[in-house]
Formats: structure tokens, C-alpha cells, sequence
């Protein structure tokens, strides 16, 4: 067992990310900070560390267990790893689901089934022909009084 690991290893180790390519690209984008401080990919994690994660509309807060690099089965995570994520930040993400989409300006991106019928609705033509029309009246014939 391993004292210290790279973090990107370690975040792929421990299932946070689903590739080390991710992990290391979301160290370069500064969404992994230890003590507030954003971290590269090349930092060691040690025992004891609190490691957090970006993930908006969250931050994750993960406690260091073991310094592991070599990626363990979902059962054996807990004991690399032990989540001290705040309960206000899960409060912030069920507010999130329940605003539905809440980051989608309206009137952008593909229209909503709702959006699609009311267009459809609008451009529907205004009349059919079984409406009361007669259309077998012929106007070429003049009226006789």
C-alpha cells in the first residue's frame, strides 16, 4: 500500500472520474482544490486529505483514506475513501432537479413536445373541408331574383 498517490490516479482509483484523462483535464480546468487551493494532476495525495471536486452545481468533499493508484471494485471504494460533502451542498442539488432546466435560456436549443404542438397548432391551416363549406357553389352562374 502506497503513502502518497497522484491525485488524477487517485480520483480514477477511487471512481470519482471514469478515465484518468478526465481527472487530470478537471485538475487543469481547476475544479480539484485541497485546502482551497486548486491542484495540478502531478500533486500527491496523502492520508488525511480532504479533496474537493467541482462538479457544478456542486462541490464534492472527499476525506483520503488510503493513497491508492490502481483501481478498486465499487464495494472496495469505502475503504479508500469516505464522502464529507456537506448537506447544504445536496440541498443545492436537489433544488437543482427540482428547477428542471434551469441553465437553459428559453427559447434556445430543441423545442419542448409542449413548444412543438402549439407550433403545429398555430400553423395548422384554419379551416377543413368538412367545415360547413359549400364548396360545390358555383360562382360563375349569376343569381336570378
Amino acid at each position: 500500500m502506497a503513502v502518497e498517490a497522484r491525485i488524477d490516479k487517485w480520483m480514477w482509483a477511487t471512481r470519482i472520474f471514469k478515465t484518468r484523462t478526465v481527472a487530470a483535464e478537471a485538475c487543469k480546468k481547476g475544479r480539484i482544490s485541497m485546502n482551497g487551493m486548486p491542484v495540478k494532476a502531478s500533486r500527491t495525495v496523502k492520508v488525511g486529505d480532504i479533496v474537493q471536486v467541482r462538479k457544478p452545481p456542486i462541490t464534492y468533499s472527499f476525506k483520503v483514506l488510503q493513497a491508492i493508484e490502481h483501481r478498486v471494485g465499487a464495494k472496495l471504494v469505502p475503504h479508500a475513501m469516505e464522502n464529507v460533502t456537506t448537506p447544504d451542498q445536496y440541498e443545492l442539488l436537489e433544488m437543482n432537479r427540482i428547477s428542471g432546466f434551469a441553465d437553459r435560456a428559453r427559447g434556445t436549443g430543441r423545442p419542448t413536445k409542449r413548444d412543438r404542438r402549439k407550433l403545429d397548432e398555430f400553423t395548422a391551416p384554419q379551416f377543413n373541408t368538412e367545415d360547413n363549406f359549400d364548396f360545390e357553389f358555383d360562382f360563375n352562374k349569376e343569381e336570378s331574383d
